[in-house]
């Protein structure tokens, strides 16, 4: 558990297209469904060989692990949506297009978003910098580039999740969907930091007794826990979440140390703890009768 990470190449082949897997449980028992939009890990060798960071800052990027601490939904009756691809490669929690004119090697189509927060803040669709500030590529792409990534990652991720949401809908009448993450240490935090925060883009993207029913959950398991700050939901959260036609998301972003070295991206101890609470929670939600969010 105490070794460094992997160089990039060594974590997975090249990219395979496309670069998600939906995992299905035998029998599903209930409208929650589970996605990690972050936690891939498979790097593209023309990505690796066309950056200027090593492995251990491209990594800093993803939500590491979060694909492991859910591992056990769809044996639970919970399916499971992930993207293999790595959130510094393609972010399938933003707009297809929200992209950095500046990263270009010529200007960019007019219908493309090049004036939201996210990519002002250099982490569009296509990310010019990591999460740590540090920018990524040695040159400026071509547009054809942003392209190819959200053909082949991006819109496989969210046709995967648009259908699967339409499927549990037409099943149960409702969908409830945990959007995973986990977040890292937030310095100078003002008294003991929370364990986990819970997104709903501030009561319009599920009922509120999808929330306080998550929020309850894990408070029972011993977490500390807080609403929409600072992560109040993405683009997944905003762009699903419709609690009036039956579909209700809830992001969860988990505190990185409690399970994890993040100046190595290496679990520590605490990675079993929280996976076996998060197994709880799952069960517990899938038990839950949902029938009022119909």
């Amino acid at each position: 558990m105490d070794a460094l990470p992997a160089p990039l190449e060594a974590i997975a082949p090249p990219l395979a297209l496309p670069a998600i897997r939906l995992l299905r449980p035998p029998r599903v028992p209930s409208p929650l469904v589970l996605a990690s939009p972050h936690s891939g890990r498979d790097y593209p060798a023309e990505f690796i060989a066309n950056a200027r960071l090593d492995a251990v800052a491209l990594r800093r990027s993803e939500d590491s692990f979060v694909d492991e601490i859910f591992a056990a939904a769809p044996e639970l009756g919970a399916p499971l949506l992930l993207a293999d691809f790595p959130r510094a490669y393609c972010d399938a929690n933003r707009e297809p297009w929200e992209l950095d004119p500046g990263m270009f090697d010529a200007p960019l189509p007019s219908w493309v978003n090049s004036a939201s927060p996210r990519v002002g803040a250099g982490l569009g669709t296509i990310a010019r910098v990591v999460a740590s500030g540090e920018p990524i590529y040695r040159h400026k792409l071509p547009f054809a580039e942003a392209e190819a990534r959200v053909r082949n990652c991006w819109q496989p991720y969210h046709a995967a999740l648009s259908a699967l949401i339409q499927e549990t809908r037409a099943a149960f009448g409702c969908c409830l969907l945990l959007d995973c993450h986990s977040m890292p240490t937030h310095p100078g935090h003002a008294g003991p930091p929370p364990d986990i925060v819970l997104g709903d883009a501030h009561g319009t993207s599920a009922a509120p007794r999808a929330m306080r029913t998550v929020e309850t959950t894990l408070m029972g398991l011993g977490y500390r826990t807080q609403r929409n700050d600072p992560y109040a939901g993405g683009y997944v959260t905003r762009h699903y979440g419709r609690p009036r036609e039956g579909v209700h998301v809830v992001q969860l972003e988990i505190a990185r140390p409690l399970y994890m070295d993040e100046a190595r991206i290496a679990p520590h101890a605490g990675l079993s703890r929280l996976k076996a609470d998060m197994t709880r929670l799952v069960s517990a939600l899938v038990r839950t009768d949902w029938s009022g969010l119909r």
